[in-house]
């Protein structure tokens, strides 16, 4: 058992936060393409 935190508890989380926030940003991106790709081909069609 440890009594304090290490460095590298730090480092994983960071690592964690960063590779978490990329796939949500990634996926949002992916979402906001396909509507925007939506409501064009919604005009076109008209």
């Amino acid at each position: 058992m440890r009594e304090g935190l290490q460095q590298w508890d730090y480092v994983v989380a960071a690592v964690a936060i960063g590779v978490i926030g990329t796939l949500l940003l990634v996926g949002w991106t992916l979402a906001a393409m396909v509507r925007a790709e939506r409501r064009r081909d919604k005009v076109r069609n008209r």
